[in-house]
């Protein structure tokens, strides 16, 4: 298609981009793609990560202001574009009973009420492509969780000029997919590898603990060949400095490792208005010669 493709990554905290699809967007980056990271907050209740900055009296006072700075140096480093949708984090509640959530963070709000913001974005940029999370939030956190819950309300009502009519004019995205990155038969590969060539992994932990859990795997449609930006996707993660540890398990695989045995990043699409066939290599399958 003559038209500049259009891609947007939906994200619930600064970072998220970073850990999540990264290597991907920079791929697409270099292709001419047009790419949006849409960050849902600002990740103020966020934990400081990174051992060598805990106890930082400045960072944890203005920890708002922090992860925005973290935010502009890795979209810089990804060469990507970037919307705040201003809601508040929920934090990651801990305990037993659990606590409730802060009043008035992005988890509690209505979900119709908080996708209008979505929508609204949606219809600005006028994506081909939408990636989220799927219904567990990749993880069970209440803002990931919240994500994938405002992101399916919004991908089928941004095509809809009955609703949210104040939004601005309807536009339909094409395909919506789910991160599926930390996925078991990309950990496994990885752990195998570490170990045939004599070296401690990092995934040992991972593997014993979604055996005991026993996770269920969900099926991956679409890999994405972007091997030669996992630099840049390592770049861009270690800039969010509050939430990464630049020594730790993260980056323990050596990049040669990485690229010979699973050099992709992976996706579950959940939506399509175009015909396409499984698996695929390109989000904008079916999209680019329609």
């Amino acid at each position: 298609m003559s038209e500049q493709l259009r891609l947007m990554a939906v994200h619930a905290h600064p970072d998220d981009e970073s850990s999540k699809g990264a290597a991907t967007m920079a791929k697409y980056v270099s292709e001419g793609v047009d790419v949006l990271v849409a960050t849902c907050t600002g990740g103020e209740r966020g934990s400081i990560l990174n051992p060598k900055l805990q106890g930082d009296a400045y960072i944890e006072a203005n920890i708002h202001e922090v992860r925005r700075k973290e935010m502009d140096e890795a979209r810089e480093i990804l060469g990507v574009k970037q919307a705040w949708l201003g809601f508040v984090d929920s934090g990651l509640p801990e305990g037993d009973p659990l606590p409730p959530l802060p009043e008035g963070c992005f988890a509690l709000l209505d979900v119709d009420e908080a996708a209008g913001a979505l929508v609204k974005l949606i219809r600005e940029f006028r994506p081909h492509v939408v990636t989220t999370y799927d219904e567990n939030g990749g993880y069970p956190h209440p803002d990931h969780i919240m994500t994938h819950k405002i992101s399916m309300v919004a991908f089928d009502a941004a095509g809809d000029p009955n609703r949210y009519p104040e939004a601005g004019p309807a536009w339909q995205p094409l395909k919506l997919y789910y991160n599926q990155g930390f996925n078991r038969p990309r950990t496994k590969a990885l752990h195998e590898a570490m170990l045939e060539r004599g070296l401690e992994s990092p995934y040992g932990e991972w593997l014993k603990r979604w055996d005991e859990i026993q996770r269920v795997e969900r099926e991956l449609t679409t890999y994405v060949p972007c091997g030669e930006f996992f630099e840049i996707r390592d770049k861009a993660l270690i800039a969010h400095a509050t939430q990464i540890d630049p020594d730790g398990g993260w980056f323990r695989v050596p990049m040669d490792v990485q690229r010979a045995v699973w050099p992709t990043e992976e996706y579950e699409l959940a939506r399509s208005h175009v015909d396409t066939t499984l698996p695929e290599d390109d989000l904008f399958a079916g999209i680019r010669d329609n």
